[in-house]
């Protein structure tokens, strides 16, 4: 198996800092637009997609600004990937942004990209900023 990659990508997002958190932190927050669903118990949440799921563990947070979740085994044990949400307010003119730092596979990391793009997209539109 290949190693993945590490990538970022930045989004502007017309919200507050506090209403984008509720959205990246919560499991109904992050059920409304990043998966199908996703439930937690303790630390450990668990996103569904269709027939599909993966259990990360909320490895650190830092309320309003970021979360960061780590992909986990079949035994709840760390990997060494995870993705990352992390709100960006410029300090001037006070724009909003969502920096997503995430991993894939060096031919995938366009269609990762995209991914992404869609899923924010769909935030975007939850929260009134298109």
């Amino acid at each position: 198996m290949d190693t993945k990659i590490r990538y970022e990508i930045e989004f502007p997002i017309n919200s507050s800092p506090q209403l984008l958190y509720q959205y990246i932190s919560t499991p109904s927050g992050l059920s409304e637009w990043f998966a199908d669903n996703v439930n937690s118990r303790g630390e450990f949440f668990t996103f569904i997609w269709n027939d599909s799921q993966e259990k990360a563990r909320l490895a650190s947070k830092k309320t309003g600004e970021k979360v960061k979740f780590k992909w986990v085994d079949e035994s709840s044990k760390d990997t060494e990937y995870f993705f990352e949400l992390h709100i960006l307010v410029d300090e001037l003119t006070k724009d909003v942004s969502l920096m997503v730092v995430d991993f894939a596979e060096k031919e995938e990391v366009s269609e990762a990209k995209q991914l992404w793009e869609n899923q924010i997209s769909d935030l975007k539109h939850l929260i009134g900023s298109v």
